[in-house]
């Protein structure tokens, strides 16, 4: 099957694949050839692709949507990053960042701005995983 991923930038990753596996908002998928027409919410986190030649890719996504159809797996994304274009040390700044935004937010009650920084949060921590897996 072909696996491609998508963000308002442009093509992240097109490769054939043998099994795709994401976080949903309603939990763990995994997607083989053949699998039924459908669409799923993704949740922020890893996206997991087995190549066909035995390779595993791994892509840092901040949410979105994928759909399976026809032999393809789509994710639309409005952010993603292929493991080794990860700016490691960008997203370690990224994390502090928002770990002193939800601080902030806690002094002063403001529940708007602590859940921006959460999103942050879980987005910088994401990045770091996929990058140290």
């Amino acid at each position: 099957m072909t696996v491609n991923v998508v963000t308002p930038d442009g093509l992240v990753y097109d490769h054939h694949a043998t099994m795709v596996s994401a976080r949903t908002l309603a939990g763990e998928i995994g997607v083989m050839a053949n699998h039924a027409p459908s669409i799923f919410p993704l949740a922020i986190n890893a996206i997991r692709v087995k190549r066909i030649e035995g390779h595993e890719d791994w892509i840092a996504t901040s949410g979105g949507i994928m759909e399976v159809r026809n032999n393809t797996v789509s994710i639309i994304a409005d952010a993603a990053e292929r493991e080794r274009d990860i700016d490691v040390s960008r997203a370690e700044r990224a994390k502090r960042r928002a770990e002193k935004a939800i601080e902030e937010a806690r002094e002063t009650k403001d529940s708007a701005e602590f859940d921006r920084a959460e999103i942050a949060l879980r987005r910088a921590m994401n990045r770091i995983r996929v990058f140290k897996h």
